[in-house]
């Protein structure tokens, strides 16, 4: 009895190893470049669903980019919430593009519209 009590323990304890792995995979930075850029535009489509809120950003000189925001809760704590942007309002974001520069992709580390600066990763930011 006891064995098959450890045997299921430690698959449980794999299992979720392997869930943890593959989550920290999708929601770290190793697919974004060490450098950050600056992209500004206008934004066409906001979504605040998980696993991240996401911007698309229609640039003058450089397409539709995707903007990653942090996720919800996070995002939420750095001020911003639905409603405070709207498509068809100018966005800059800070933050690391994609590695794969077929990819127009970046995470944001901060987002300015208008006037008001959202710190989406405060600790992350290079520049004032």
């Amino acid at each position: 009895m006891f064995a098959l009590s450890t045997k299921r323990l430690l698959a449980a304890v794999g299992l979720s190893a392997a869930l943890a792995t593959g989550a920290a995979a999708h929601h770290g930075w190793s697919w974004a470049e060490a450098d950050q850029i600056e992209l500004r535009g206008t934004i066409e489509k906001i979504s605040m669903g998980g696993p991240h809120p996401t911007l698309d950003v229609a640039t003058a000189d450089d397409g539709l980019w995707r903007v990653e925001l942090g996720n919800p809760r996070q995002t939420e704590r750095s001020g911003f919430v639905e409603g405070v942007a709207t498509p068809g309002d100018q966005v800059v974001a800070l933050g690391n593009r994609s590695q794969d520069r077929q990819e127009k992709r970046m995470k944001a580390v901060r987002i300015t519209i208008g006037e008001k600066r959202y710190d989406i990763y405060p600790d992350r930011i290079k520049t004032n």
